[in-house]
């Protein structure tokens, strides 16, 4: 069982930055695939980043790819997302996932995470 909590959000400008944390429960965080999926009003939830269990590989939605970092670290159960050059259209509640995973492989789907965060809203203002 991993319990997560996210938090960093908050209300920022257009062209501003923010690092979202997660931390994570359990002495076997290293063995989880972590990721960051949001979800705005009226819409699905989407993948935003994943890293691997190592933190040696990542990946990005095209819409993040550029102004977004997803970042772990193990020895503190934790996980990152640096937010760069938000816009408006990042307005959303970001919400961290974890599956248990020792491959290489990225995980881009929310029914392929086993545990949730309760979520930390972003807003983005013009």
């Amino acid at each position: 069982q991993v319990q997560l909590v996210e938090s960093g959000g908050g209300l920022v400008q257009a062209g501003d930055s923010l690092r979202l944390s997660c931390a994570a429960s359990g002495r076997t965080f290293s063995s989880y695939a972590m990721g960051w999926f949001r979800q705005a009003p009226g819409k699905e939830r989407e993948f935003v980043a994943t890293i691997i269990w190592s933190g040696t590989r990542t990946y990005y939605a095209d819409s993040v790819k550029g102004r977004f970092t997803i970042s772990r670290d193990n020895a503190k159960n934790t996980v990152y997302l640096q937010m760069n050059s938000l816009k408006p259209e990042d307005t959303a509640a970001y919400y961290c996932a974890a599956v248990r995973s020792l491959s290489t492989n990225y995980y881009t789907h929310t029914n392929e995470y086993d545990y949730w965060g309760q979520g930390t809203q972003v807003t983005v203002s013009s």
